[in-house]
């Protein structure tokens, strides 16, 4: 999936836990987990709730992996640039 949902870094910027977030979201905590470790899809209320909730942009969460065309694949590129890649 080119498109990543990335939700750790402005949580610990804002110095919010993760149980915050997901009760000031509306999420139950195991649904915040599913969006930060691959959710293939999010809804934009729960983005916007996000974004609200975080004084931030959808930018902010949201990051484009490009891929190399083969079954949507990331491109080598893009995933040695990536901070989830081993």
């Amino acid at each position: 999936m080119p498109i990543a949902v990335d939700i750790d870094v402005m949580p610990a910027r804002r110095k919010m836990s993760a149980g915050e977030l997901a009760e000031r979201v509306g999420i139950t905590p195991a649904n915040l987990a599913v969006l930060k470790n691959g959710a293939k899809a999010v809804r934009f209320a729960t983005l916007a709730a996000l974004c609200e909730a975080l004084d931030c942009r959808p930018g902010d969460l949201l990051r484009w992996k490009p891929t190399d065309g083969v079954d949507g694949a990331p491109a080598p590129e893009a995933q040695a640039a990536s901070p989830q890649s081993p």
